[in-house]
């Protein structure tokens, strides 16, 4: 999805009657820009979120460190019901989603990947070359190495880790200085190249949009794959069962500072009341 200053996501056109219960994880507090695609898209559905923010930044960790967090949030979301899970972190989709489709082979999951396919295919001859802001486990990833092979022909791409950022936003929060002197910094390297298009290939980097547009301008297109992720569950979401525990509505759990979750949610147009504990670690499945 292009992020266009002052629209949102069109919603989905087919509600769905049984308000399936999908379950969404991230290191932190970027998975509420993927929360909010899913509820456009699927308003009647039951939504839970849990925020791994005691454990965050992924980016920075090694690809074991990252499959556990991911198991045991995995199994935390199956114990509150879920029936699907999203993968709203771009580096557990890269290092972990392999690991947890393997260990529940019969369980949905979506995960998210950088937009670099759309990035490339609406690229002109004209344009500058496409940028990509990530954290280094992302871009060091096997399976994004892949997709940049498959997609990248022999358009010019600019690759920018961005470490410490996410650390930065989920303790200072988003607006922070320091969250802003580190984006400025990350984000010249593309300015100096020219970039016309940006890849958002972290789930936190959207809650940045207007500051990205400040040091790149107005003109720049920023691309972030959250309602394509929305449309995939809302496509599997229709094979559900209905769920036996409730309607539509949101919960979420955190184990960091949940005044900053909720104010984030808040700038996410997310109506989450309260957010209850996430346990260091997860209990298995009911």
């Amino acid at each position: 999805m292009e992020i266009t200053p002052g629209t949102a996501a069109a919603p989905g056109s087919a509600a769905v009657d049984a308000a399936p219960c999908i379950g969404v994880f991230d290191s932190g507090l970027g998975g509420l820009t993927v929360l909010a695609a899913l509820r456009r898209r699927l308003p009647h559905a039951r939504l839970l979120y849990a925020a791994d923010s005691a454990f965050a930044p992924y980016g920075e960790r090694d690809a074991a460190y990252v499959q556990e967090r991911s198991r045991l949030l995995t199994r935390f979301l199956l114990a509150q019901g879920a029936q699907l899970i999203v993968v709203a972190c771009n580096t557990a989709t890269a290092l972990a989603i392999a690991e947890l489709r393997a260990e529940w082979p019969g369980l949905p999951f979506v995960g998210i990947e950088p937009a670099i396919k759309p990035a490339l295919a609406a690229r002109a001859e004209a344009d500058g070359p496409v940028g990509v802001l990530a954290t280094s486990a992302t871009l060091a990833s096997g399976r994004f190495r892949a997709l940049l092979a498959q997609h990248g022909g022999g358009a010019r791409v600019v690759l920018q880790a961005c470490p410490g950022l996410v650390e930065a936003i989920e303790t200072r929060g988003p607006q922070a200085p320091r969250t802003l002197e580190l984006l400025r910094r990350f984000c010249l390297p593309l300015r100096d190249a020219g970039c016309t298009r940006v890849v958002l290939g972290c789930t936190h980097y959207p809650l940045l949009a207007d500051a990205i547009r400040d040091v790149l301008g107005d003109a720049v297109r920023l691309l972030d794959p959250a309602d394509a992720v929305a449309a995939q569950a809302e496509r599997l979401a229709r094979a559900l069962p209905p769920q036996a525990r409730g309607g539509a509505g949101l919960q979420a759990w955190s184990n960091g500072e949940a005044a900053l979750l909720l104010r984030v949610a808040a700038a996410c147009a997310l109506p989450i009341e309260g957010v209850l504990a996430l346990p260091q670690e997860s209990p298995e499945a009911a």
